[in-house]
């Protein structure tokens, strides 16, 4: 069955323009500030660190080698990641920090969304996928089944053990796992004392601005004929989530966000959703939690996060 991904596309500029398809790798900068970078994937999207640093092959090479050790983390295309494990057995036992720190994170945003942010949804969205991959919707007294096996609250979380207390549970990070990842390399790299540095790993994290004292510029493609103003990035995230960018069907009718409450598909007015905050993943994760809400809903949620900014 081909892997339905929920990703966005996303281009980035040096300046304050679009680029569109133009390669990082070939913008003109001075060569005082000559931009580098790595492109490849990450978490299942494309990803890029692009800086300016004498030392950049060093620094791209340590950077790459932390991507590979948090998908070893989170992945779920990898079968002995931590989070496969705990989907596989339902438990992991010595957690990660970083899963640990992760799921703190998806707690608060559960707690702050009402429940609506809940990564437990996994096995709903397996039977979606599976049964539309046979040609079919799932059946209303499947879904309800599947629910059952569905909560944040039967997640149990210690700094010793993550568990589930109810068999066939499973949960997926799709929704803030991206964000977090970018973190953890911004971290990485302050921690070298880098600056001036842009992240992206399907979500951006910006160290500093640009080498030209100008802040990095995001511009964010919908896919649609509406282009949206770059957004600007100086020591801060950004996350966009496409409500409707991928769909279980063929016809395009039935998208990919599911609302936990009911264990049915959302449907939404907005073309794509994006925020900024301190922090990426908690920028995915509101992106993620504002697909199921109103607009009121919304505003009462980012009030909740002083740092988070809808763009």
């Amino acid at each position: 069955m081909p892997a339905i991904s929920r990703r966005r596309f996303l281009s980035i500029s040096a300046a304050a323009g679009v680029l569109g398809s133009v390669p990082l790798a070939a913008l003109a900068t001075p060569a005082k500030h000559l931009l580098q970078s790595w492109t490849g994937v990450a978490m299942g999207a494309a990803a890029s660190i692009t800086l300016s640093h004498p030392n950049a092959d060093d620094i791209l090479d340590r950077a790459r080698s932390e991507l590979d050790r948090l998908e070893n983390i989170f992945s779920l295309y990898r079968p002995h990641s931590a989070l496969s494990r705990l989907n596989t057995t339902g438990r992991v036992d010595t957690p990660p920090f970083e899963l640990l720190e992760c799921l703190g994170m998806c707690g608060l945003i559960h707690q702050a969304s009402n429940g609506l942010f809940d990564p437990t949804i996994q096995p709903i969205w397996q039977l979606y996928a599976e049964s539309y991959a046979n040609g079919h919707a799932p059946a209303p007294a499947l879904i309800k089944q599947v629910r059952d096996q569905t909560g944040w609250h039967r997640v149990s979380i210690t700094s010793n053990q993550i568990s589930f207390t109810q068999p066939g549970m499973a949960i997926t990070l799709n929704g803030i796992a991206q964000g977090y990842v970018a973190d953890r390399i911004a971290t990485l790299l302050r921690s070298e004392g880098l600056t001036n540095v842009l992240i992206n790993t399907g979500e951006f994290s910006a160290i500093g601005g640009h080498p030209d004292d100008k802040p990095w510029a995001v511009a964010i493609d919908t896919g649609s004929q509406i282009k949206k103003d770059a957004v600007m990035l100086r020591d801060n995230a950004l996350a966009t989530s496409l409500p409707n960018g991928t769909f279980f069907d063929q016809d395009g009718l039935i998208g990919h966000i599911l609302n936990p409450r009911t264990g049915l598909p959302v449907k939404t007015r907005r073309d794509s959703i994006s925020v900024t905050a301190s922090k990426a993943a908690l920028a995915d994760g509101l992106t993620t939690a504002m697909c199921l809400m109103n607009d009121a809903e919304c505003e009462m949620l980012l009030k909740q996060f002083p740092s988070a900014r809808l763009v």
